[in-house]
């Protein structure tokens, strides 16, 4: 019972990490946040981005969602440039998972360690998105959010993974004010 309860423990622990976003974000002391009110996207910038135009169309869509809810405006003539860059690894993970007389065995035999052997192989993406936000007057970087985390694969729960990444990343903007 116990073997149950801890592997299901580990499971969820597994799957709770697995889709959690790690977020960090730096901005500039000096900036005065109060006077952003209109963004564009840097697109001499995004077209660097190394994703799918999918994928960036998906990113796109989803700051400016993000953006617009916050209170801001698109616009020709912007407050804020924003810019993307990102970065994606490859992950295999191996899991032994073994049975026998002392939790480990070669396999069915008689003698006193006998019991199975399983592995099993995952693969993995984790990402890593930048969001820059770069004050469009004097042309410097003003805020910049990363978000770390986990991909799918899968269309529908790559869109939605997506979001979740970009909402985590700006829910950092803009910063707590100097009290």
């Amino acid at each position: 019972m116990k073997k149950h309860i801890l592997s299901l423990t580990f499971l969820l622990f597994t799957l709770i990490s697995c889709d959690s976003v790690r977020v960090a974000a730096d901005y500039d002391r000096s900036a005065n946040f109060e006077t952003y009110k209109t963004f564009a996207f840097f697109k001499d910038g995004i077209d660097k981005a190394k994703i799918s135009d999918l994928d960036k169309r998906r990113i796109l869509r989803a700051i400016e969602s993000e953006l617009l809810a916050k209170g801001f405006t698109k616009s020709k003539t912007p407050d804020l440039l924003v810019n993307i860059f990102t970065k994606e690894r490859q992950e295999v993970n191996v899991y032994n998972r073994s049975f026998g007389m002392y939790g480990w065995g070669w396999g069915w035999g008689w003698n006193p360690m006998m019991g199975w052997n399983q592995t099993s192989v995952s693969n993995s993406t984790r990402g890593t998105l930048f969001i820059d936000l770069i004050d469009a007057q004097k042309k410097e970087l003003v805020w910049q959010g990363v978000g770390h985390g986990y991909l799918s694969t899968n269309m529908e729960r790559k869109a939605e993974r997506i979001k979740k990444f970009v909402s985590s990343v700006l829910s950092k903007y803009p910063p707590e004010s100097k009290n």
